[in-house]
């Protein structure tokens, strides 16, 4: 190859790296707009932080990209049975979504190790949170915690958290 031809091809090769990481982003910053509503509302009524849902959720499940989301609707890689004819799959299915993120709250509500988070922390410290469902045992992967804490600052993910408890703080002084 000469010194043209690797050039061109080091362009091209930028060129599709910029593509992918753009497109990444804009897929982050959809389902972040699609499922916050979801996710604050979940904190709200069962006191899980919405970044802690909402990043567990775009890692689970690709931003909502992965086989399992579009076809199960499972965004948090929860494994049990489905009755899809589309994939085969160990993964749960579920009937929405919002099914979906309500049986993740509800795992969470009854691991031990997170129970007294919902007493001394609900909407709240994110880290405590994410490291406590780590510790239960939910996701087995190396890096999982780190990979869900990344998440969560490098989206701002917490500034939901922030949202929904002004909002519950605004709504108790009228």
């Amino acid at each position: 190859m000469n010194l043209k031809q690797l050039k061109s091809f080091v362009l091209v090769l930028a060129l599709g790296t910029f593509g992918l990481t753009k497109v990444s982003a804009q897929s982050n910053a959809a389902y972040v707009d699609k499922y916050s509503p979801i996710a604050k509302e979940m904190m709200e009524e069962h006191g899980v932080p919405a970044s802690v849902i909402l990043a567990i959720a775009m890692h689970e499940s690709g931003n909502g990209g992965s086989r399992v989301a579009k076809n199960l609707n499972n965004h948090f890689g929860v494994k049990g049975k489905n009755n899809s004819t589309v994939i085969r799959s160990a993964y749960k299915g579920y009937r929405s979504v919002m099914d979906s993120y309500d049986d993740f709250v509800g795992i969470v509500k009854r691991k031990k190790t997170t129970q007294s988070l919902f007493e001394k922390h609900p909407g709240e410290k994110y880290e405590a949170w994410v490291k406590a469902i780590a510790r239960s045992g939910y996701s087995t992967s190396k890096g999982w915690t780190a990979k869900v804490l990344a998440t969560i600052r490098q989206y701002h993910l917490d500034m939901f958290d922030n949202d929904a408890k002004q909002n519950r703080f605004s709504s108790t002084k009228k």
